[in-house]
């Protein structure tokens, strides 16, 4: 298991990787935003463990619960949201594709001020 990576709205650490995947936990602090974003060479199958999300995909509101999840295709612009003021929101991200790099992320908005 890789290190903690620290990120304004929460955590992450890599799980598992191989040449076909990478597994991640993803931490969502209270009231986190992950920033508005796609992808170029990955898809993301997201699992819901703890929480509740707000997940938004082109634009289309989504509400996800404990148990459930959601695809999200590649290119497709996309963010997370823990809405909550005091419980965190646990996911499990299994990224799918040709390449799994953090540089791999275009952002059109971000509450924290990232740019790309």
């Amino acid at each position: 298991m890789s290190k903690l990576v620290k990120r304004p709205w929460g955590t992450y650490t890599v799980l598992a990787k191989s040449k076909d995947f990478l597994l991640k936990k993803i931490t969502v602090l209270p009231e986190g935003v992950l920033s508005y974003q796609s992808h170029n060479y990955r898809s993301e199958h997201w699992i819901i463990i703890e929480g509740k999300a707000t997940v938004i995909i082109n634009n289309r509101t989504y509400y996800k619960s404990e148990n459930e999840n959601i695809f999200i295709p590649k290119k497709a612009k996309h963010r997370v949201i823990n809405e909550s003021a005091k419980k965190k929101l646990v996911i499990i991200e299994v990224q799918t594709g040709t390449k799994f790099l953090e540089s791999d992320i275009k952002r059109y908005s971000d509450i924290y001020g990232r740019n790309n």
